[in-house]
């Protein structure tokens, strides 16, 4: 099939890049490289792995019951609770 493709500036260069290293034609290089982006679009994602969060020991609570409101503001505020 022939088409006629307007290849952004920096697209050319990269393929340009590759055609010269690969000693290839462009022809072959356009098609290698479209050929890897429709797999690559087509293809399943991998799955992510879950993220697990590590446990880290905190030490004891200041404060044992959070009830009691009046507490806990002694505590955090030290004398300047009133």
């Amino acid at each position: 099939m022939r088409t006629t493709l307007t290849l952004d500036d920096d697209v050319a260069i990269l393929l340009e890049r590759n055609q010269t290293a690969d000693k290839i034609s462009f022809k072959e290089i356009v098609n290698r490289t479209l050929r890897r982006g429709l797999a690559d679009l087509v293809a399943e994602p991998a799955p992510v792995g879950l993220y697990s969060t590590p446990s880290r020991d905190l030490g004891r609570p200041l404060v044992p019951n959070l009830d009691n409101v009046a507490e806990v503001l002694a505590v955090a505020e030290g004398d300047r609770f009133q």
